[in-house]
């Protein structure tokens, strides 16, 4: 059992995986940033069907089909509520979660975008370090890929990461 990190530059909307997971809502809206992307290039079923689903509690997560994507679900991963405000906790728990999902889902692999650091407004260098403490702490085998959009991002994840192994 082992867990395989990858970090990628791009379009998490694009990328093949069994699971995209989406940093969302507790009501599971998908309007701008991440949530935007994927339901314009899954189509609007993905938010119709996340919408039946919550709210749930910031922190926690849930799948849904993933329409046109190249994927087999999406995760939501509720790291904020109405106010549109995150912090470290809400992160790690959705990051946490999100993984447990995918592993009680039986999926080879998950991308995660950077959690929390588009319209939740935390700091990147933080959400990195949550996030692949999380990714390395998981218990079960699973390959990890965070999808970072922005040059700047991909290179803070890079970095941490170097420092982590």
């Amino acid at each position: 059992m082992s867990t395989e990190i990858e970090i990628t530059k791009g379009d998490i909307a694009q990328v093949e995986a069994d699971a995209l997971v989406n940093a969302a809502n507790n009501r599971l809206w998908m309007g701008a940033g991440v949530a935007g992307a994927l339901k314009r290039a899954g189509g609007k079923e993905i938010e119709d069907e996340a919408v039946e689903k919550g709210p749930i509690p910031v922190g926690e997560a849930v799948e849904t089909g993933a329409g046109n994507l190249k994927a087999k679900y999406i995760i939501h991963a509720a790291v904020m509520g109405q106010d549109l405000r995150t912090d470290e906790e809400k992160i790690r728990n959705a990051t946490k979660n999100s993984l447990k999902l995918a592993g009680r889902l039986g999926l080879k692999n998950i991308a995660f975008p950077a959690l929390g650091t588009g319209v939740g407004g935390f700091p990147l260098q933080r959400c990195a370090e949550v996030m692949l403490e999380e990714a390395l702490a998981y218990p079960g085998s699973l390959d990890v890929i965070f999808v970072l959009y922005s040059n700047e991002s991909y290179a803070t994840f890079t970095s941490i990461y170097a420092k982590m192994k």
